[in-house]
Formats: C-alpha cells, sequence, structure tokens
C-alpha cells in the first residue's frame, strides 16, 4: 500500500507540473546563424501566455523566470559569466511578449567554435512548471585581423588598449567590425559592426591625436564610410562621403594630430532624395510637353 500510494504522488506531481509548463508556449531565435567572436549574440524569446489569465513574471534576483542552455560542439555547458536579472514581463492572457537579450554579455562566448541554446522559461509561481524553446546552433568565426594598433589610454597610467580591425564573412557578403582589446587582461572591451565592406579599395585606418581609431572603406560602388572609435568601443561618429571631383576619397592626417576626409562631398539624403524627385517629375510629363 505504501509503495502504490508513493506512485500515485509521483505521477500526480508529474500531472501537475506538466499540466503548469502547458500553460506556456515558448520560442527562441538568434539574430544571425554567424558570429564574430566577440560580438553580440543577440536573442529573441518568445512566451504565449495559455494560462487563460495574465501573467506576471517577476526578475526580482531569487528567482530568475528565463534561463538559457548553451553547449559547445561536444555538448559541455559554456561558464555563465555573471548572474542575469531579466526584470518584469507582464503577458495578458492569450497575448504573446518577446525578450531580447544579448548572450555574449551573460556567457564566456569569446572562442570561435560550433554552439547551441536553449531557453527555459518558468512558471511564475511555486508550481515548478516550465516551457523549454527549440534549440538553436550557431557558429562563431574568429574573422581576419586587417589592421591593428596598441595605444595609451588617456589618464589611465600606462595602460594599453589595442584596435583591431577585421574582415568576416557570415551570413551576409564581406563585412568590416572593429574591435578593441585591453592589453593586460586580453580582455574584449568591445566588438561590433562598422558595416558592409568592397575589398576592392582597401580600407584606411590611423589613429587621430584624441587616441581615436578613424576607418574610412568602400561600402558601396559609390559610397565611402568615415567611423571614429573611441578606447572604450564607442562609435562617436560616423559619415557618408561620395567621390569628389577626381580620384576617390582620402583619409588624411594632419601636422596638428587631426583627421579628416579629403577630395570627397558630404553624402547629403536630403538633397539626393530631391535631385530623385526633380527627375521624377521630368520624366512624369506628357511627351511633346516641354
Amino acid at each position: 500500500m505504501t509503495i502504490f500510494r508513493s506512485l500515485t504522488q509521483s505521477i500526480l506531481a508529474l500531472a501537475l507540473c506538466g499540466g503548469a509548463s502547458a500553460q506556456l508556449a515558448a520560442s527562441l531565435t538568434l539574430s544571425k546563424r554567424n558570429y564574430l567572436a566577440g560580438e553580440p549574440v543577440v536573442a529573441n524569446v518568445s512566451v504565449s501566455n495559455h494560462a487563460g489569465q495574465a501573467l506576471t513574471f517577476y526578475g526580482d534576483g531569487r528567482r530568475q523566470w528565463l534561463d538559457f542552455i548553451i553547449k559547445d560542439a561536444k555538448g559541455n555547458p559554456v561558464t555563465a559569466a555573471n548572474t542575469a536579472v531579466f526584470g518584469k514581463m507582464s503577458i495578458p492572457a492569450g497575448a504573446t511578449m518577446t525578450r531580447e537579450v544579448n548572450l555574449a554579455q551573460q556567457f564566456l562566448l569569446s572562442e570561435p567554435g560550433n554552439y547551441s541554446v536553449t531557453a527555459v522559461v518558468h512558471m511564475p509561481d511555486e508550481s515548478g512548471g516550465s516551457a523549454s524553446t527549440n534549440r538553436v546552433p550557431f557558429v562563431q568565426s574568429p574573422g581576419v585581423v586587417y589592421w591593428t594598433q596598441k595605444v595609451g589610454l588617456p589618464g589611465s597610467g600606462g595602460k594599453l588598449r589595442e584596435y583591431r580591425i577585421l574582415n568576416f564573412s557570415g551570413d551576409r557578403k564581406e563585412q568590416i567590425y572593429a574591435q578593441i582589446i585591453d592589453v593586460s587582461s586580453g580582455r574584449n572591451v568591445r566588438t561590433f559592426l562598422l558595416g558592409d565592406v568592397l575589398m576592392m579599395r582597401k580600407p584606411v585606418v590611423t589613429i587621430d591625436k584624441n587616441q581615436r581609431m578613424h576607418v574610412l572603406f568602400l561600402a558601396t560602388p559609390s559610397m565611402y564610410v568615415h567611423c571614429q572609435i573611441d578606447t572604450d568601443g564607442r562609435l562617436v561618429d560616423r559619415g557618408i562621403h561620395q567621390r569628389g571631383a577626381v580620384g576617390d576619397p582620402q583619409l588624411l592626417t594632419y601636422g596638428d594630430g587631426t583627421v579628416a576626409v579629403a577630395n570627397s562631398i558630404p553624402y547629403d539624403p536630403v538633397a539626393t532624395e530631391e535631385a530623385k524627385a526633380k527627375i521624377r517629375k521630368a520624366s512624369d510629363r506628357p511627351p511633346g510637353q516641354y
């Protein structure tokens, strides 16, 4: 009788847990399949509420409502870099809400390799119910270092940062990335996309008197992009340039240490649209009416 009662209680507990998890449906998508190692890995978790009433998920640090399980190519779990707090999320009955998470901030994902990720959404009550998402594979690649330079970190007493420009061919066509490394620790301060690049014209990179990195690269057959990045990995400025009267735009360093783009026409989107509108109006004229 005791064995039968224990078995019955176990079956009932499993049924209650399954009933709770059935109140939720969850799915996971990533922003892309192939990433440059070190850049943000953006996951979107969608949660559908089938509980028949509104649900509020609290992220107060005591019991997180969202967990991620990331494994490498050998099936080993990837170490969490910190304890995540996902905050409060309320879902009306029958509705679906989505939470965006940068997995690179939560896990040690700086190494190239093949990975997979699954999310687990926990019910906000104490039932222990949860819903797991689909498993999504992704790849982290090292990219190719195109240019690198170490610079002193202003006001740091001799600490160094290393600027890197990398080429990467991921889900899309060839792209160019900026990466900033803390030299003493080897820590990746930031890795981020500057844009698509056409390598028929080699990117030009230099450092100005304020220790900012300047990058000039060909983005389309007629457009160049000029980016300025500081030692904390902030994109200070971004400008678009067209070819001038003679030759390609050039990145020049002057005697006082300032850097500027020469031999170019700064791109003006308003003027471009106005010019296109004039062309359209001219083409709309009936034949013979001038």
